[in-house]
């Protein structure tokens, strides 16, 4: 049976060990970006589920230069890892969406201080032009980058009501091209989508799966308090997943993503005070040890029932 170290899953502290000798700290900045379906070029409402911080609630000060949040990222984390090495985390908003001049003078600034060891971009597949490809691709060459993606599902119908904006042919040709670069790509997908069945959720993970994409991000839906998912909730409740439907959704995840892929994370973070529902993914401990004392009781890993298949 496959291990990575002792998890059943090859988890992403297990990968940035692996790949630098010792333990890699994430350090959530903030460059200044909007977004696409903020700023009126596809919307002006954003997506259903983010909030005004463009899902970045524990990013840095965007008034602060890059140099400064990185700083204060590493003291504020010092507590509890004070040795290690960090990947700057441009993660709120779309972190591709400006003149490149302007993308490439942030990205080198990042990359600059002291004990950065790579960079992690998080954008749309929309927001992907030529030129910002090839800035990616150059820096690719001399730094570990990963580029992060947010399809949360494959179904049209799911996308058109969270606003997602792009179709999937549009994500499929990002992907493509920023392998074509030798960049490590990252998916993010929503796992509790109204209306969707397991069986459909399943279907976006074995789509995903078979992309041959680097990374995976599972996020539990949550609805917070400062969005339109919220408003929509309040006025159109629909069942979320319990911590057992959630832990026994992830398991059966696993099992089909090939073990090559990276699982960045398993659960969401939704900030306490913005937090309307499920409050008991508050308890991420008792979330991830729930999946790894299912995955024991099933003795069963990553890939174990992975199967490739075709993405069309």
């Amino acid at each position: 049976m496959l291990r990575w170290n002792d998890k059943r899953y090859h988890t992403l502290d297990y990968e940035m060990k692996k790949t630098f000798g010792q333990k890699i700290i994430k350090l959530s900045l903030d460059g200044g970006f909007t977004c696409p379906n903020r700023d009126g070029q596809i919307s002006d409402k954003g997506c259903i589920f983010c909030s005004e911080m463009g899902t970045g609630e524990f990013a840095g000060n965007r008034n602060c230069d890059i140099t400064q949040q990185i700083a204060q990222q590493k003291q504020l984390l010092s507590t509890k890892w004070p040795t290690g090495k960090y990947i700057a985390y441009f993660q709120n908003f779309t972190n591709t969406y400006a003149p490149v001049d302007k993308l490439k003078e942030l990205y080198l600034e990042a990359l600059s201080a002291t004990d950065i060891v790579g960079l992690a971009l998080a954008t749309r597949p929309d927001c992907l032009p030529p030129e910002v490809i090839d800035l990616l691709g150059k820096i690719a060459e001399n730094n570990y980058l990963w580029v992060e993606l947010g399809l949360q599902t494959r179904h049209e119908r799911s996308a058109n009501f969270i606003r997602r904006g792009y179709n999937l042919e549009c994500f499929i040709d990002a992907t493509d091209r920023l392998k074509e670069k030798n960049i490590k790509v990252v998916v993010h997908l929503i796992l509790g989508l109204p209306g969707e069945s397991i069986d459909e959720m399943l279907e976006t993970v074995r789509f995903v799966g078979n992309l041959g994409v680097w990374g995976v991000k599972l996020h539990l839906l949550h609805i917070l308090k400062d969005t339109d998912l919220y408003k929509y909730y309040r006025l159109n409740p629909f069942p979320l997943l319990s911590r057992d439907q959630y832990i026994n959704l992830v398991c059966n995840t696993l099992e089909i993503l090939p073990s090559s892929v990276v699982v960045h994370r398993v659960t969401g973070d939704g900030a306490k005070h913005l937090l309307e529902a499920p409050k008991w993914s508050l308890d991420k401990l008792r979330v991830l040890s729930g999946i790894d004392k299912e995955l024991a009781r099933r003795d069963s890993y990553q890939g174990s029932r992975y199967q490739k298949t075709s993405i069309k």
